[in-house]
């Protein structure tokens, strides 16, 4: 496979061995769908990312970063909570869609704003919640003390409304009208957050729509329009599907959009002096779909193989990390939940252990790597991935190979991903014992899981076997 861009001045990983600065500012910026190659120092040949590109050139870019899941609601589970989506209920949907009561993060169970904000942390959320719907469930009610942003998993970008064709746009808990692009106006308020004065550190969860159909760059509020045409016209099934539009071209103009308003953010934490003391990290919530280059990997959004779940990752913290770095260590969202709250000097509830292992100690004392095992679980396959090998366990009907007669599963297979991120050599026969390790500690995880209802829409249902099959989608 083709290994990921390498950039003239950029080295391996090495700590610089510094001690840990007191109590960094935290900023954990999120795209949606975004696609492992659509960055420019991710090897995108088309889409102009230049200040992502310099958050990258400051600091590290993970090659081997991976989200909590290849769907979008549970990854923020798994980011909040630090915990495997499939420890609630509501990390079973895919995506989340029910608005109900117990289908959220529970007020009680501890998150990461919430211990932080315990830990003297002034916190915010802008952008995409996703997880729970009013009068249930807000960022409000899991230690965000400011929020104004969407609730639902998509967003019209110029009427503001979601999935349903319902106003969606919130400051705090109350339904607010505003005009204007959504990507600008939640990095607008972002920016205006950062440079209000305060005498505590602070968290910023900063979550984009974009590039999240539908495909609406700056000056297509009227498409917005014609979709919901569409929709009165019994077209499509809901207000904000788009699948006759959109193209490459569009979709780039939707990253390169985010890119320029990130660098309004990251001005202002020059602006406010909090440029050296202030950890950023930047990823995508799961792998891209539709328009979005995943290449070299196959696999999309929705897919436990590398394309839905492998992330371009970048952190820069200027105070404790020196720039010009690339990290193959394979890390995983809950990672990050640990090591931003070992950052800020704190830890979880003692009753609600995190899935994630902090990587701070390796960043800053120079500490080995902790070597840990990466597990992911959707209705239709799981995955866990130790040290080289990847064990992929898929219930879907498959084809040996491209478009050879397609078969019920399950299938166990196993891959070395440092070599063959595209999951083309199957190693299960040639390496037996390690299959059979790391299915039984995949078993052992997922014996501690909720189990998905057996009516549950993603679990598989076999066709006949022996009928044709399509191409995988690459």
């Amino acid at each position: 496979m083709l290994p990921a861009p390498q950039h003239a001045e950029e080295v391996p990983f090495v700590s610089r061995r510094g001690g840990r600065p007191a109590a960094p500012n935290l900023v954990f910026i999120l795209a949606d769908d975004l696609g492992w190659s659509d960055l420019g120092c991710f090897g995108s040949p088309s889409i102009r990312t230049p200040h992502l590109d310099r958050l990258a050139a400051e600091g590290i870019r993970f090659t081997h970063a991976y989200a909590g899941s290849s769907w979008c609601s549970p990854t923020r589970f798994s980011l909040y909570t630090g915990r495997n989506p499939g420890r609630l209920a509501a990390g079973l949907e895919e995506p989340l869609r029910t608005r109900a009561d117990g289908n959220g993060i529970p007020a009680d169970h501890p998150t990461l704003p919430s211990l932080l904000l315990d830990a003297g942390y002034d916190t915010a959320m802008f952008g995409k919640w996703h997880c729970g719907w009013l009068p249930w469930y807000s960022p409000l009610r899991i230690g965000f003390q400011t929020f104004f942003g969407n609730l639902d998993g998509a967003m019209d970008y110029f009427e503001h409304i979601g999935t349903l064709g319902e106003p969606d746009l919130f400051e705090g808990e109350t339904p607010v009208e505003m005009t204007g692009y959504y990507t600008d106006l939640i990095s607008a308020r972002a920016a205006e957050w950062i440079s209000t004065p305060r005498d505590r550190p602070f968290y910023l969860q900063l979550n984009y729509t974009a590039p999240h159909w539908p495909w609406e760059g700056r000056a297509d509020a009227e498409e917005g329009r014609r979709i919901r045409q569409q929709y009165a016209e019994g077209k499509v099934p809901f207000p904000l599907l788009h699948t006759d539009s959109g193209s490459l071209a569009k979709y780039g103009e939707l990253v390169e959009t985010m890119d320029d308003a990130i660098g309004e953010v990251l001005a202002a934490i020059d602006r406010a002096g909090k440029r050296d003391d202030t950890l950023i990290v930047f990823c995508s919530d799961n792998g891209g779909e539709r328009w979005s280059m995943n290449w070299p990997y196959v696999g999309e959004k929705g897919d436990l193989t590398e394309g839905g779940i492998r992330v371009p990752f970048i952190l820069r913290w200027p105070e404790a990390v020196a720039p010009h770095q690339v990290a193959d260590q394979p890390n995983i969202t809950m990672d990050w939940t640990a090591t931003f709250l070992d950052a800020a000097g704190t830890g979880p509830h003692a009753d609600w252990p995190l899935d994630g292992v902090s990587l701070l100690p390796w960043l800053v004392d120079g500490a080995a790597y902790p070597e840990h095992d990466l597990f992911w679980r959707i209705s239709s396959q799981g995955a866990l991935r130790r040290g080289r090998f990847k064990y992929l366990r898929d219930g879907r009907d498959r084809a040996y190979l491209g478009n050879w007669p397609r078969f019920p599963g399950r299938y166990e297979l196993l891959y070395d991903v440092t070599v063959d991120g595209r999951e083309a050599a199957d190693l299960s026969r040639r390496y037996p014992e390690v299959l059979a390790e790391l299915r039984a500690a995949w078993d052992r995880i997922d014996a501690t899981l909720l189990p998905y209802p057996p009516d549950h829409p993603g679990l598989p249902r076999h066709a006949e076997r022996g009928r044709p099959a399509v191409s995988q989608a690459d």
